[in-house]
């Protein structure tokens, strides 16, 4: 199977919902990428093993973007084309899907191959049940979510320029974009996540989790009870309703592990849960258990790493 990956990028960086996308195409088939105008961000990605192609085209607009893509699909003919399921992603996707009169599936969290060629996952419902979606036809178009995969390990790839003359008039161009504050908390992103549930009590409590992930250089998650209280905003959230995530170290800290939570943690490389109820379903896949009340547990966890630094 021929893929597609489209490497997005922010400021010169590729994101890492677009990189993640590089280890999805590399377990489906034979793998390439394809950026418009950014180089330097090629280049970043090249240094995971992509190869990738950059589609000089003198305009970023959105419109600018999809009809450089269309002739790029037109010329290489992949069999499904990936994108992260950034705003702009989710814009691509279904524009390009509609010229190739092909599907279009957004919200992916898990791709698997299958005899008729590949299967996908997606939350349905508010994230209450997952369905799994196939789609017909020689062209296939889906948006991920960032941290349904893991990033690829550092490796060899390529850069090569090539000229797309976009021969559309641009319908339309971005002046300016408000900042949206869900942008400053990086939760795909993120090393080290130290998430607050239901069981840190009260807002007062939650500053525990707050002030670990600061001494740990990490950023704060938060169930969908820790929301629902107000102890932090909605940008926070971790789960099936809020982000997928896939960070090396994951403490969950009040956590009892409801299904929609923890399916969107599973990409974690290693994963430490704090809850006095020993029966919690977070134990189930934690890599490291503690029982114990949180609110003692984590005092004394944050003073020892102060000790040791």
């Amino acid at each position: 199977m021929k893929v597609l990956v489209y490497i997005e990028a922010k400021e010169g960086t590729p994101l890492q919902g677009s990189l993640e996308l590089l280890s999805a195409a590399n377990g489906l088939g034979e793998a390439s990428a394809v950026a418009v105008e950014d180089t330097e961000a090629a280049k970043k990605a090249a240094e995971y093993g992509a190869k990738v192609v950059v589609l000089k085209t003198a305009d970023t607009s959105e419109d600018a973007q999809a009809a450089a893509l269309e002739g790029y699909i037109k010329e290489t003919q992949p069999e499904l084309v990936l994108f992260s399921g950034s705003q702009l992603g989710k814009d691509l996707a279904p524009r390009l899907a509609q010229r190739f009169n092909a599907g279009c599936v957004t919200d992916v969290t898990v791709i698997e191959k299958s005899g008729a060629g590949v299967e996908f996952v997606r939350p349905a419902y508010g994230g209450t049940v997952l369905e799994r979606m196939s789609v017909a036809g020689s062209i296939q178009f889906a948006t991920v979510r960032s941290g349904s995969f893991a990033k690829p390990e550092a490796a060899e790839g390529s850069v090569e320029e090539k000229e797309a003359g976009v021969s559309e008039a641009v319908k339309a161009k971005i002046v300016d974009a408000a900042k949206e504050i869900a942008e400053a908390v990086d939760l795909e992103g993120a090393d080290v996540i130290v998430t607050g549930g239901r069981g840190m009590g009260d807002a007062e409590g939650f500053k525990l989790v707050e002030e670990l992930a600061s001494l740990l250089g990490g950023v704060v998650g938060a169930s969908r009870p820790a929301i629902e209280e107000g102890w932090a905003s909605r940008a926070h959230q971790v789960g099936q309703s809020g982000k997928i995530v896939a960070p090396k170290l994951y403490i969950a800290c009040g956590v009892s592990g409801a299904m929609q939570h923890v399916s969107g943690i599973m990409g974690s490389k290693y994963i430490v849960a704090i809850n006095k109820d020993e029966a919690a379903s977070i134990f189930d896949i934690a890599d490291v258990g503690i029982v114990g009340d949180v609110k003692e547990i984590l005092p004394l966890l944050i003073e020892e790493i102060k000790n040791r630094k």
